[in-house]
């Protein structure tokens, strides 16, 4: 019998979001940098006869049924591409919140994918694969290889992977859920309607400082909508930027989550102290990011 198999789901962070518009099909268009955290839920596969799921974990209880799991779905699409795949039982252990704007189910569904494609020998660029992952969710292909890069349209178009100078976060959650699709709902945009924004800039730095600069540039257009929708987002992003040293408070994708960034890790650190001081029943991570 195979060895178990094992990968980490890392968050996915948006540190920018930029709306386009709404397409005619309904789908918005987006323009986003994304980069992957330090911290996120962990994935492991025993090879079997079947297909099952186990979850554990501190946010166990919020992850759904097996039916509802984004693993589970993402195992069946990609069964039903490859004949005879290899299957077993997935241990997931959820450590990050859910629906929380950092991509935790698309996170877990993409680790899926990649443990089944190692289990049989296919490379996670096969057509089966990437079919699989676009079909379980649009965070899911950017997650499927999980580096630093852009992401535009609905989410189908993927830049090259890009290497960023390592920034230093925290990341912080109230502990509210929030559904993306009243998030856009709040925005207000029918389809064919555009935005008249300013460009997304450059994204290509030599330093983390460099990078800060041009993030300061650029936003979070789901930020008002979300705040609207749960104004505990407000609380969070302003605790944040209070803390000493934060050279940017910005929310992920569209909420709850929100992250500050820093100089370095101690102030990172120092960042998320202060913020569990006033908050204990958040959830609050200092992590790094690229």
């Amino acid at each position: 019998m195979p060895q178990p198999l094992a990968t980490r789901a890392p968050a996915k962070i948006n540190l920018t979001l930029h709306v386009l518009g709404r397409r005619a099909d309904g789908y918005h268009d987006l323009e986003s940098l994304v980069a992957f955290a330090g911290t996120g839920d962990d994935l492991r596969l025993e090879p079997g006869t079947g297909l099952a799921l186990h979850v554990d974990g501190p946010t166990a209880p919020l992850a759904g049924s097996d039916a509802d799991n984004l693993v589970m779905k993402a195992a069946r699409l990609l069964a039903d591409r490859v004949d005879g795949l290899k299957v077993g039982t997935f241990h997931l252990t959820k450590r990050l919140p859910v629906a929380a704007g950092i991509g935790g189910g698309s996170s877990d569904a993409a680790a899926a994918l990649r443990l089944l494609a190692r289990l049989n020998g296919l490379p996670v660029s096969h057509p089966a694969v990437r079919e699989a992952a676009r079909l379980t969710g649009a965070d899911v292909p950017v997650c499927l290889e999980p580096r630093a890069r852009m992401m535009r349209g609905a989410g189908e178009e993927l830049g090259p992977a890009l290497i960023l100078p390592r920034l230093f976060g925290v990341l912080v959650n109230p502990r509210v859920p929030v559904e993306t699709p009243a998030v856009f709902k709040a925005l207000g945009l029918q389809p064919g309607q555009g935005l008249s924004v300013a460009a997304h800039p450059a994204h290509e730095a030599s330093s983390p400082d460099a990078l800060l600069t041009l993030l300061n540039k650029a936003r979070n257009d789901l930020e008002p909508p979300a705040l609207k929708v749960q104004p505990l987002i407000g609380e969070a992003l302003g605790l944040i930027a209070e803390t000493d040293c934060c050279r940017l408070a910005r929310m992920s994708g569209s909420g709850a989550t929100v992250f500050g960034l820093y100089d370095d890790c101690e102030a990172a650190a120092e960042g998320a102290r202060q913020i569990r001081s006033l908050r204990p029943h958040w959830w609050v991570k200092a992590t790094s990011l690229r």
